[in-house]
C-alpha cells in the first residue's frame, strides 16, 4: 500500500510482455513479408506489361508491312474506320476515367456512385479496348512500326506502349493487397497513352483529311 492509502500500480506481468512483443514482431514479419510478395507480382506484371510492348513492336519492325487494306465496316475508307474507332475508345476511355473518379470519391459530386457505375467502368473498359483491335492490326500488319516521320513514329511507340500498359493493368487487377496508388496509376497511364494515340492520328486525320461522309 502506498502512504496516502491508495492501490501500488501494478506492473504488467512480464510473460504478457514477452508475448506481446512476439505477437507484433510476428505480425510486423508477416506484413513485411506480404508487401514484399506484393512488391514483386507487380513488378513481375510491369515487366510482363513491358515485354508485351517490346514484342509488338519489334513485330512491326521485322515484319513486311502488306500495304493492304483491311474490311472497312461500312466506313468510306479504312482510314477513316480507324479514326472513328480510335475516336470511339478514346471517349470510352474517359467515361471509364470518370467512373473510376466518381467511385473513389474524387468527383466533386456529392451523390454516391450508384451501384451499377462499377459495371459501367468495366464494360466501357471492355470496349474501348476491342475498338482499339482492328486499328492495331492494320497499324502493325499493313503498315509496321513508323521510322520515319516525329508524328508517325511517336504514334507507333504509343501503340505498342498502350497494350503493353493494358496488360500490366489487367495483371495487377488480380493481386491481392494492391497497393492503393497502383491501379489507378495504371488507369491513369492507359487513359494517357490512348489520349496521346488519338491525338496523333484520329485528331491529324480529322484536321487534314476530314470528317468521313462529309467529303
Amino acid at each position: 500500500m502506498t502512504v496516502d492509502g491508495g492501490s501500488e500500480p501494478t506492473s504488467k506481468p512480464a510473460n504478457d510482455t514477452a508475448n506481446d512483443t512476439a505477437n507484433r514482431t510476428t505480425n510486423d514479419t508477416a506484413n513485411d513479408t506480404v508487401n514484399t510478395t506484393v512488391s514483386i507480382q507487380v513488378a513481375a506484371a510491369a515487366l510482363a506489361g513491358g515485354a508485351v510492348a517490346v514484342a509488338l513492336g519489334t513485330y512491326g519492325r521485322v515484319h513486311n508491312p502488306t500495304f493492304r487494306p483491311i474490311a472497312d465496316l461500312g466506313f468510306p475508307s479504312v482510314l477513316d474506320m480507324k479514326a472513328w474507332l480510335a475516336t470511339f475508345a478514346a471517349a470510352l476511355m474517359l467515361l471509364q476515367l470518370t467512373s473510376a473518379l466518381w467511385m473513389y470519391g474524387n468527383l466533386p459530386v456529392r451523390r454516391p456512385a450508384p451501384r451499377h457505375t462499377a459495371t459501367v467502368h468495366r464494360w466501357s473498359g471492355t470496349v474501348a479496348f476491342l475498338f482499339t483491335l482492328p486499328v492495331a492490326y492494320h497499324c502493325l500488319w499493313s503498315l509496321g512500326f513508323a521510322e520515319t516521320g516525329t508524328r508517325q513514329v511517336a504514334h507507333s511507340i504509343l501503340g505498342c506502349a498502350f497494350y503493353g500498359a493494358f496488360a500490366t493493368k489487367m495483371l495487377v487487377l488480380r493481386i491481392d493487397r494492391l497497393p492503393r496508388l497502383v491501379l489507378p496509376l495504371c488507369g491513369g497511364l492507359l487513359v494517357t497513352l490512348l489520349t496521346g494515340l488519338w491525338l496523333t492520328s484520329s485528331l491529324w486525320f480529322f484536321t487534314n483529311v476530314g470528317f468521313p461522309f462529309s467529303r
